[in-house]
């Protein structure tokens, strides 16, 4: 169990949340991104695709390609203000033809913002994941496992070096899935306002947004209402959400002894090759003396 920490005892460090779609990151892992740069860590937002497939803002699935885009592409911004990202980078890949892209293209391109932005961690989805249908989030997942490595070998597009960017290797993983082999679960239950505000923050996609006051409207239509969501649209919005989005983390919560929390295959600095081995590292920091000559 990864519990919140007081304080900012990771300041200096730098998360990049990496999500195929602008509601990847709100549903899978909101609350530790969240948490992570309360506790320090300067945090950037990636999404690989314009969403151009996805829902338009009060529309559904009948708004046109360029409302998807649009209402997507301001739901992302908002989604990375509400998490505290210092900034957000649009990659501008067709929503679901990932599977066209070339891999070493996407390699390429986060390795560069790996160097240039010095990123000690990664949150995003799983290579190794089960029951993943679409195109975008493995391919997202191939590029970004092998780009965490390949940023760190000086012979990999060296060209970057030359104008002053340095090797960078990742080793500090968090990766979600649809079906994870959990080997971390984070306590998110201090953050989950943030969550909630993340998830509503997608008007054009995902099971949040406007959900809870659409619901609200079309039962006053009916004549009837519901107490839980509330006298007016935004508490619909957050109480809809907090009530059957996020009904997973607080099963997870319960089962884990907290209020609410997200699970993670956790790769951990050392585990996929480091410098050095990890044995030899504690060998090391036990028996080693100062030099004598």
């Amino acid at each position: 169990m990864e519990p919140s920490i007081e304080g900012r005892p990771h300041s200096g460090k730098v998360l990049l949340a990496l999500q195929a779609h602008s509601d990847d990151i709100p549903l899978y892992a909101a609350g530790t991104v969240a948490k992570l740069i309360e506790e320090g860590y300067t945090g950037y937002l990636l999404r690989a695709t314009n969403d151009d497939m996805g829902d338009a803002p009060g529309l559904g699935t009948r708004g046109t390609i360029g409302e998807h885009v649009l209402g997507n592409e301001r739901d992302n911004a908002e989604v990375a203000k509400v998490l505290g990202c210092k900034r957000v980078f649009d990659l501008n890949y067709n929503n679901h033809r990932m599977g066209d892209v070339s891999l070493n293209e996407l390699i390429c391109r986060l390795i560069f913002l790996i160097r240039a932005l010095k990123v000690d961690t990664v949150v995003g989805f799983d290579p190794w994941a089960h029951d993943e249908e679409n195109p975008d989030h493995y391919t997202l997942a191939r590029a970004t496992e092998a780009a965490c490595w390949m940023a760190g070998r000086a012979h990999d597009y060296p060209e970057q070096l030359a104008f002053g960017f340095e090797v960078k290797t990742v080793q500090d993983k968090y990766y979600f899935a649809r079906r994870p082999e959990i080997t971390r679960v984070v306590d998110i239950s201090r953050q989950i306002e943030k969550k909630i505000d993340a998830n509503r923050a997608n008007v054009a996609k995902g099971p949040g947004g406007r959900s809870g006051s659409r619901l609200k409207a079309e039962l006053a239509k009916r004549g009837q209402s519901l107490p839980l969501l509330g006298p007016d649209d935004l508490t619909a919005d957050r109480n809809y959400i907090r009530e059957f989005v996020l009904t997973r983390n607080r099963e997870l919560g319960k089962q884990y002894g907290v209020e609410y929390a997200e699970v993670f295959h956790y790769v951990r600095p050392g585990a996929a090759g480091a410098d050095l081995d990890p044995r030899v590292e504690a060998y090391i920091k036990q028996h080693a003396v100062p030099a004598k000559w």
